[in-house]
């Protein structure tokens, strides 16, 4: 009934408001919306106008003593006008459903509590958490399965499966496969542990020096003692990303004296403080993240499970809805690979992807996604083989500037290879070997057969060399939810708005149908919630297009 309300708001907006105003009894005239230039805006305002005006003046020479050849010319201008002008109100209509679907679905799409919700003022201390297994450990860092004895006993803990390898890079989850011993602690979250060796011992200067991992920190995630004061009064600090839920969510953050953990001698031993091993390099005091524990990483995930291509699309579908919040925050995640995308699964056993690992992020408040590039000193980001090619062939100087602002959707594409079934081929070796760098788009190879169609030809164009010819991930996004859901839609030989906002009502009322049935949605449910609460016409239009040009070329 809301959806309903709210197209009807937009079809009286365009029957009856001026278009790109707003005033309520007694206010003054408000201006909504993008600015226009003044010539852009007049011709807006006076093309109804005009046509009116136009058809008057035809009925008159029609019935005066005007030859048939000028009433014909002023019989087609007129209409043609009066065509423009419904045009526009057709536009206005669908702009103002989408701006009306999006607010409903805005709200129901933010991620939910996160297990530490009941403990606001606790878990700002080691102290204060039972540690368990290594997970695994990358090249900063080591991470651990935790939890709190004071958590309560009916907390959900992340499902586990027999499908699913080792939990860490090169190391396997001790017990994998076997139940737990009664009365055995579940472990819900995970600790990682910074590896501290040039940032100093003091608060302030790991959390400056760290900040990156930070970003995306929850709103209570620094309320501790140990620095957060002087890390909120930074005024170079990094952005603070806002939840998603295909985005890891720092749950607490703080530094503590670093201890001996379970494997650490064997794991890292060159990292540890020398009070812990006489040959470690490490400072005495790290930075410490609480996140919520995962199953498994995505390369761990595909290592075993061949998903299905409607399953792979919607897998690729996640990466680039999280990657357009990113950009829509300003943000660039810089060193997305497989090993950096964490997984769980739903009740039907569906894979849910969440984005993690921001240590070489961009997040700079005062340049966004525009990056200095000066000197080779500049950091341009992790993991070079899945560098953007605007970003690995960049060259210093006094006015380059690297734009990041479709490098993850770069990555996302090569990654597209793997979800699908591949090897990656900017990770193979020998003739199969790419470099981003040097590579053409012919070289790229063919996804198999069973891949649709559309998702083969998304996924070259996220591949595209040229930025300015790739599509956003919001655009690639809508692609993807258009070609998995909307294929009577596109199927119509003369697509219209009115059509598409009818379908986006029908989608809408069936998804809100489906979410209220059972108490957790499933992995289609969610990408619907996420597509609506996402929703702008423009670049729905853009991706209807791109989707049907394709196909337009088979």
């Amino acid at each position: 009934m809301a959806v309903r309300q709210a197209l009807g708001r937009g079809l009286q907006l365009g029957r009856g408001e001026r278009p790109g105003w707003a005033a309520g009894p007694g206010a003054e005239p408000r201006r909504v919306g993008l600015g226009l230039p003044n010539r852009l805006r007049f011709f807006r305002q006076s093309v109804a106008g005009l046509a009116a005006r136009l058809q008057r003046q035809f009925v008159v020479r029609a019935w005066g003593c005007a030859g048939p050849c000028g009433r014909a010319v002023f019989l087609a201008f007129g209409l043609g006008l009066g065509l423009i002008e419904e045009k526009q109100a057709e536009s206005r209509r669908a702009v103002s459903a989408c701006q009306e679907i999006q607010a409903i679905f805005t709200q129901k799409s933010k991620p939910g509590p996160d297990p530490l919700d009941t403990r606001r003022l606790q878990g700002f201390r080691l102290e204060e958490y039972l540690i368990g297994q290594s997970i695994g450990k990358g090249c900063s860092a080591a991470v651990y399965e935790a939890t709190m004895p004071t958590l309560p006993q009916n907390l959900e803990v992340t499902k586990s499966t027999g499908l699913l390898p080792g939990r860490g890079p090169g190391t396997s989850a001790p017990g994998e496969g076997q139940e737990r011993a009664p009365g055995a602690p579940a472990f819900p979250l995970a600790i990682k542990m910074m590896w501290n060796i040039s940032a100093g011992s003091s608060s302030e200067a790991i959390l400056n020096t760290m900040s990156q991992e930070l970003v995306p920190a929850s709103r209570v995630a620094l309320a501790g003692e140990y620095g957060a004061v002087t890390y909120r009064k930074s005024k170079r600090g990094p952005k603070q990303l806002a939840p998603h839920p295909n985005i890891i969510r720092v749950l607490r953050a703080f530094t503590s004296s670093v201890p001996l953990l379970p494997g650490a001698l064997v794991d890292y031993p060159d990292v540890l403080p020398s009070r812990l091993h006489p040959e470690g390099l490490g400072h005495g005091r790290t930075l410490f993240l609480v996140m919520k524990n995962y199953p498994c990483t995505l390369r761990q995930y595909l290592c075993v499970n061949t998903p299905s291509p409607r399953l792979a699309a919607m897998m690729l579908l996640q990466l680039l809805e999280g990657v357009d919040h990113l950009v829509q925050q300003g943000i660039a995640h810089r060193d997305l690979k497989s090993d950096n995308i964490l997984v769980e699964l739903d009740p039907d056993g569906c894979p849910w992807l969440v984005i993690a690992d921001f240590g070489c992020c961009l997040a700079d408040e005062s340049i966004g996604l525009q990056l200095p590039f000066s000197s080779w000193y500049v950091d341009r980001g992790g993991n070079g083989c899945l560098m953007a090619p605007e970003v690995s062939t960049a060259r210093p100087g006094p006015r380059a500037v690297i734009d990041y602002s479709k490098a993850d959707a770069w990555a996302v594409g090569a990654i597209a290879y793997e979800i699908f079934g591949l090897v990656n081929p900017f990770y193979g070796q020998g003739k199969a070997h790419l470099e981003s760098r040097s590579y053409r788009e012919a070289q790229l190879p063919a996804l198999p057969e069973s891949v649709p169609p559309d998702v083969r030809q998304l996924v070259r164009a996220l591949l595209q060399r040229e930025a300015s010819k790739r599509p956003s991930a919001r655009v690639a996004a809508n692609v993807l939810h258009l070609s998995l859901w909307g294929e009577h839609i596109l199927a119509l030989k003369n697509l219209k708005l009115d059509k598409m906002v009818g379908w986006l009502l029908q989608q809408s009322a069936a998804t809100l149908l489906a979410s209220r049935l059972t108490e957790k949605c499933c992995v289609e449910t969610k990408m619907k919630m996420l597509f609506l609460a996402n929703l702008e016409c423009e670049t729905l239009c853009q991706a209807a297009l791109l989707l049907c040009s394709w196909r337009a070329a088979l």
